[in-house]
């Protein structure tokens, strides 16, 4: 399989996209309001503890206090809170000062200081998700302080290789630290790992120090920017080459790959401007079919992919009529079709939470089967968690993807000012009822016969339309009352306010 990652740099975004066989797989954008936040470490300060919801919520100086669910509350953390206390606090306190435990796990109090890592980004108006259990991730390992576990990698499959790199960790573990080895970490040396390690336990001491000296909210620790995660997690022996066309990042990348992992060195390639590089390797057309809702298969059929506010919706659709006596052969072949696609198309857009799939309807048991085993197969190349459940009597499969981060849309889209969002837009015919409505409701009541119509450019040129009489001479006419158009761009296309000419009051909302 060849598997290369291209990464575009401009001034205020970089794009980063992976392909394998020429298959657009993953796609990565950061630009400065869209910072990666995952892994990094704040000292925060409990705001609220809601027992009912089995939750705390930290402020980290957002605009949202961070969400902390008691699930996410490690073991650890009340060593993580007597280590940022000064030992002057504890020793006034006295054992009270000591985290009450239930089940092993610490409860928190209102107004404590508490070290958190974040874990998911925010979406719409959810803060970010986090966890007490602090980790850090380098090349080949991942450092976590204050704890004694040591673990290897299940995609590590080799019992020999397993047992290898665990005596690795075991025999460079320092003191009251735990180790997790990497997947990159494959037949590497123990001066590699034990390199990687002396990397971490400095930025872990960093941590601890601006934690003691420091007052909550505070960014204690900022974790790498998306490029640098994708070439310290991704970059690994089966990716055939690196493209830069930044001479700047392309130089950071190649020293980073030196010192840590020197045989992948010669992979990464300085792509010199020709034409754009996302347009030589055929990246940018197939960018621009991650923001439509229709996907089309080689077979003839097609995707549709919805997002409500609950969930994601995939319709697969065959497009073409099928003869009944070929009728189930033709839809097994396209839902097996579908299933690898929407995989990808998950991966791609990276779509998380819950997802129903509206496969075309399938006869057979073992047909159904067949659906589920290929969504099995494919997602064990998904990095993100997945759990899936079989096909049902009518043709769904419910799906839960780890979300992490916004997806593609969220990141790079905006919600329609005018539809917010829906997608779809009143006809003019009906916001002139709307209008008409408002003006008969207005004279009833014995309002004023001078107003303002605020409303947008294309509503008040419907208002303008017709052959002897316009419509607003018609209503002026039928109401007894001037009207003066003002064109406001700031307003929806479905939206209008009444002024009072002579006040300036707003008679919109005012009850009549």
């Amino acid at each position: 399989m060849l598997k290369e990652i291209i990464i575009n740099s401009l001034s205020d975004q970089t794009r980063v996209a992976i392909s394998e066989d020429g298959k657009l797989v993953d796609f990565f954008v950061e630009f400065p309001e869209n910072r990666r936040m995952v892994g990094d470490v704040y000292l925060g300060r409990v705001a609220r503890v809601l027992p009912g919801i089995r939750a705390a919520f930290i402020d980290i100086g957002m605009k949202h206090d961070a969400f902390l669910h008691f699930s996410d509350i490690g073991e650890r953390t009340k060593d993580f809170q007597q280590m940022i206390e000064d030992d002057d606090e504890v020793a006034e306190a006295g054992p009270s000062r000591q985290p009450k435990m239930i089940n092993g796990v610490p409860v928190l109090q209102k107004g404590e200081r508490i070290l958190i890592q974040i874990t998911k980004e925010p979406v719409a108006n959810k803060g970010v998700r986090v966890s007490s259990s602090i980790s850090i991730p380098g090349r080949f390992c991942v450092l976590l302080p204050l704890d004694n576990k040591v673990g290897v990698s299940k995609k590590i499959s080799d019992y020999r290789e397993r047992r290898r790199l665990r005596a690795i960790a075991r025999g460079i573990l320092p003191k009251n630290c735990g180790l997790i080895i990497r997947t990159v970490a494959r037949k590497q040396s123990e001066e590699a790992v034990r390199d990687d390690l002396k990397n971490l336990l400095a930025k872990w001491n960093k941590i601890e120090e601006d934690a003691k000296n420091n007052d909550p909210p505070k960014l204690i620790h900022q974790d790498v920017s998306t490029t640098s995660s994708v070439i310290r997690d991704l970059f690994t022996p089966d990716v055939s080459k690196v493209f830069i066309d930044s001479r700047k990042l392309h130089r950071e990348v190649r020293d980073y790959i030196e010192t840590v992992h020197p045989q992948l060195a010669e992979k990464v390639e300085h792509y010199k401007p020709r034409v754009p590089i996302f347009e030589a390797f055929k990246i940018e057309e197939k960018i621009k079919e991650l923001f439509g809702r229709k996907v089309a298969l080689k077979s003839g059929g097609y995707l549709m992919i919805e997002h409500t506010e609950a969930m994601w919706v995939i319709d697969v659709n065959s497009g073409k009529y099928a003869a009944n006596k070929e009728q189930e052969m033709n839809s097994l072949k396209t839902d097996l079709e579908a299933a690898r696609e929407i995989v990808r198309q998950l991966r791609l857009r990276d779509i998380g939470g819950l997802i129903v799939v509206d496969f075309i309807d399938l006869e057979q048991d073992r047909n159904r089967k067949k659906v589920y085993d290929e969504l099995k197969k494919e997602f064990r190349r998904d990095r993100a968690k997945v759990s899936l459940l079989p096909m049902s009597d009518f043709g769904l499969i419910e799906i839960t993807r780890q979300r992490i981060r916004q997806n593609i849309m969220q990141a790079v889209k905006e919600v329609c000012p005018y539809c917010l969002g829906a997608g779809t837009l009143t006809k003019r015919s009906h916001i002139l009822y709307d209008i008409e409505g408002f003006l008969k409701k207005h004279r009833q009541a014995g309002g004023v016969r001078s107003i303002i119509l605020r409303c947008h450019p294309t509503v008040a040129m419907k208002l303008r339309e017709g052959c002897f009489i316009t419509t607003l001479t018609r209503l002026q006419m039928k109401y007894l009352s001037r009207i003066y158009i003002v064109e406001d761009n700031t307003l929806g296309m479905d939206q209008f306010r009444f002024i009072d000419r002579k006040t300036n009051e707003d008679l919109s909302d005012k009850p009549i």
